[in-house]
């Protein structure tokens, strides 16, 4: 699913592994500290960490300098680089080989063919380190069902990368129980041992603690939306069109474009950009909002069904290609092939379709329009979190694997315009990419090598870097900052927050209750019984969970009112 190709600020939401990173600063939350205080016969791991002891966990912050972005990261964005330096005038981010020889496995996902061990990349990429990777690669699309029977098992690897959607049923606990704290390899002062960890912003740190320890190397994320509704640009000016404003005329716009005889759509799925259209709160644990001193749930709101009914009617309606509603193919291939005008994806899709497209097609242009309020006008949109994706060290690791996985991490975590950033995400020149007139250009063994699985042991502060695309890179970038003057942190936000074992299944139905209703073979009144059915299931005692949680820490967020 995901192109071989995509940079640093390709990450993930959700079940793909996609999404694009940036960061905002985020202010540490106030109160006492808080573990156990939140659940009664809970366990020790429930709940979040605050004030003083939070503070003393976290790794002390130390920007890098070693390059200015083309576009200053602005609203939550990423930082924008529209150019690529040649080898020799590249900076050194890790002056000395901080590895100490040490070999280790990784379990990490992956999407496509896995490469062979000992292929090129990965043995520049260790020897540079001083480490030995053995990775152990899954497939993405399975990779829940991966990790939890292997954090269930004895044979848990030196590293496990566990991105943030698969923090349900007892992953939290199992990482708060079997992987090693770092707190002393990297709170405080101790992490100027590794200068690029030192770099990443500390609201990024703040969610990698788990159970009270600093246990996660995050990588950290842009908090504006990482999903976008992109449209054919090219296509829509031939034709004199603009893109929508509002709900209804997004609505007109897909009855004027559908053609089924044609075998062109006007859409794909559009539920996670009605999610934003319709101001809908984000997941767990930030699916909270504060109504006249109650807390109101994500599922039982207003916004959230009027969501689902207007995905419901672009179904309904026939605007959406039957391979959404099936669930099956590529809409974004659909959509660069010209029979599909407009779907949502990962805001790396800009880049992935556009690199391909003009190859053959220099006037392709695929572009994302801004998000709009449901009858127009400004959109409430909600922050995500500052990192949702981590590696974690077994417990059961020597300190010598630690410092050696710990150094392999401070290399993938150097910024854009260093040497050590360049082989991570081009391998080696001559091999796997060229620069030419100052484009870089990966080749087939590139393309075929050198692909995400490095820097899921760490990533530097946030950047979109396309320097063989400066205008995608650029519109990327500007595009985040416009919905990022938008977006508002909702309550609890930046902080790790695991919720009590007894309520971990509680929302676990809704997804597939989705799925099933904007796709017609349910009924918008179906989840409203699925909401009242989760307040006398345990939402109501969740919530008084979360109030307790919210008194505590006096984390108000800017939803509160």
């Amino acid at each position: 699913m995901t192109p071989n190709s995509l940079s640093a600020s390709s990450r993930s939401s959700r079940r793909t592994f996609l999404a694009n990173s940036g960061l905002a600063a985020l202010v540490v939350a106030g109160g006492a500290p808080l573990l156990s205080a939140c659940g009664g016969s809970g366990s020790k791991n429930e709940g979040t960490t605050t004030g003083k002891k939070l503070k003393d966990l976290l790794p002390a912050y130390a920007a890098s300098s070693l390059a200015s972005p083309d576009i200053p990261a602005k609203n939550g964005s990423a930082a924008g680089f529209t150019k690529a330096l040649p080898a020799s005038a590249l900076k050194v981010s890790v002056p000395q080989k901080l590895g100490r020889g040490g070999e280790f496995t990784v379990m990490a996902p992956i999407w496509g063919n896995v490469p062979k061990q000992g292929n090129p990349y990965w043995t520049a990429m260790d020897k540079a380190a001083g480490v030995r990777v053995k990775w152990q690669n899954q497939q993405g699309d399975t990779y829940g069902q991966k990790l939890g029977a292997v954090l269930a098992s004895s044979g848990v690897p030196d590293a496990v990368v566990v991105p943030g959607w698969e923090l349900t049923g007892k992953i939290p606990s199992a990482i708060a129980n079997k992987f090693a704290d770092l707190g002393p390899y990297l709170s405080g002062d101790k992490v100027k041992e590794y200068p690029n960890l030192a770099a990443i912003p500390t609201g990024a740190w703040q969610r990698s603690i788990f159970g009270g320890k600093l246990r996660g190397l995050p990588m950290p994320s842009a908090t504006t939306p990482n999903i976008a509704p992109f449209y054919r640009t090219d296509l829509f000016e031939k034709e004199g069109l603009e893109a929508p404003t509002s709900a209804q005329e997004f609505y007109d716009l897909c009855k004027q474009l559908n053609a089924p005889k044609s075998k062109v759509w006007a859409c794909g799925d559009m539920s996670w950009a009605a999610w934003n259209i319709f101001g809908v709160l984000p997941e767990k644990p930030y699916y909270w909002k504060l109504v006249d001193g109650k807390l109101v749930n994500r599922y039982e709101t207003d916004e959230y069904l009027e969501a689902l009914e207007w995905s419901r009617k672009l179904y309904s309606a026939g605007f959406v290609h039957p391979d959404a509603k099936a669930e099956t193919g590529s809409i974004g291939d659909l959509c660069a092939a010209g029979k599909v005008w407009m779907y949502c994806q990962d805001l790396s899709d800009w880049y992935g379709k556009a690199a391909v497209q003009r190859v053959d097609n220099k006037k392709f242009r695929m572009e994302a329009f801004d998000y709009f309020a449901a009858d127009g006008g400004a959109p409430t949109l909600y922050a995500r979190p500052p990192a949702d994706i981590w590696t974690f060290i077994s417990e059961k690791a020597d300190e010598k694997t630690v410092h050696d996985i710990l150094a392999l991490a401070n290399y993938t975590a150097a910024p854009y315009g260093s040497k050590e950033q360049r082989l991570r995400m081009y391998g080696v020149e001559g091999v796997h990419h060229t620069f030419e007139d100052g484009v870089l250009t990966k080749n087939g063994k590139g393309n075929n090598e050198v692909f995400s699985t490095y820097e899921y042991l760490a990533s530097p502060a946030p950047f979109v870097a396309y320097p063989d695309l400066p205008d995608v890179t650029e519109g990327m970038v500007e595009w985040q900052q416009r919905q990022g003057a938008h977006t508002k942190k909702p309550l609890f936000h930046g902080m790790m927050i695991i919720e009590p074992t007894r309520y971990t299944e509680l929302n676990a139905e809704f997804e597939d209750l989705e799925k099933d209703i904007v796709r017609g073979r349910k009924k918008v009144a179906d989840m409203q019984q699925a909401a009242a059915d989760w307040k006398s299931g345990g939402g109501d005692k969740l919530r008084d969970w979360y109030k307790k949680l919210l008194d505590e820490t006096g984390a108000t967020g800017d939803s509160a009112s």
